[in-house]
């Protein structure tokens, strides 16, 4: 009888040792290996890290970014729109910490930089010498993006709802760190503003769900099987080109020697300009100086000629 019991009781340990650890799919990031889920909580491992994430919140950005680069034929960096200023590089394999942010200070072979909470590069690229003393923290995220064409105008009201409501469920951010939501036909620009003294413990990153959106409007959503569907007066919203800019608490630390030509260019020209007023300015006084002084000379002469 003891026996019995014996076996018994194992087999429902057995079962309940299934039952708590089964497999599952990581709805919110599919870069993702070995799903085990326990306790009601799918956990996986991250691609290219072994990192265990939670599948009911978003993936870091720099986990996610160290699987793309794991899972990418090709190494090196990809180019870059050219609007996108502020994220000089890019894709790149970056160095994670053990909870999934930015180490401050990343490396490529014998050239290192600093990078922000975003893990966008925010100094020169140096030697490996390069001291990095903190992660500065990115506190604004400025999200551009061009829509396509539509057959119906788009209400802008109806715009701001749509894109907080997917903000706050599909990226799950609190709506107090959403900003302004500006629509200037065919521009939209959503603002993210998040300081570290307002988070709160267990919100998600700004950094994270810019990264979540930037993908899905380009249509290489993170998610498993769910693409971004945003539907606006019964017509869904495309977008054909977006950028997304970072503003930190700290300015970022860069060279005149790190400015795209176009940038230089622009600023040579806003130069030479200035420099040309000021001659046409200096020039014109010059003229009229001796203009008033020549007028003055035969003013004399006339006078002492009646006095004679």
């Amino acid at each position: 009888m003891h026996l019995l019991r014996g076996a018994a009781l194992l087999l429902l340990l057995c079962a309940t040792a299934c039952w708590a650890q089964e497999g599952c799919v990581c709805a919110k990031n599919k870069r993702v290996t070995n799903c085990v889920k326990t306790g009601g909580t799918c956990r996986c491992e991250s691609i290219g890290s072994g990192v265990t994430v939670e599948c009911d919140t978003l993936t870091s950005k720099c986990l996610l970014m160290k699987a793309e680069m794991t899972g990418s034929k090709t190494a090196g960096r990809r180019e870059k729109p050219k609007e996108a200023f502020e994220d000089t590089d890019g894709l790149y394999d970056p160095e994670c910490e053990n909870n999934g942010m930015f180490k401050a200070k990343q490396c490529n072979g014998t050239s290192c930089w600093c990078v922000n909470t975003a893990g966008v590069r925010r100094t020169d690229k140096h030697d490996t010498d390069l001291k990095c003393n903190q992660l500065v923290r990115t506190t604004w995220i400025i999200i551009e993006m061009k829509h396509g064409e539509r057959k119906a105008p788009l209400n802008t009201e109806s715009l701001k709802k749509a894109l907080m409501e997917t903000i706050t469920r599909r990226y799950m951010l609190d709506g107090r760190y959403i900003g302004d939501i500006v629509y200037e036909k065919p521009y939209i620009t959503v603002d993210l503003k998040q300081n570290s003294s307002g988070k709160y413990p267990g919100d998600v990153d700004i950094a994270d769900v810019a990264y979540y959106f930037e993908k899905d409007a380009k249509g290489d959503s993170i998610f498993h099987n769910d693409r971004l569907n945003i539907s606006i007066d019964n017509e869904m919203l495309l977008f054909e080109k977006t950028v997304v800019y970072y503003v930190d608490e700290v300015a970022p630390e860069f060279s005149m020697k790190s400015l795209t030509p176009g940038v230089i260019a622009v600023i040579v020209v806003v130069v030479l300009a200035i420099v040309a007023g000021i001659v046409v300015l200096v020039c014109t006084r010059r003229r009229k100086g001796k203009y008033v002084k020549a007028e003055v000379k035969e003013m004399n002469e006339m006078h002492r000629g009646l006095n004679a």
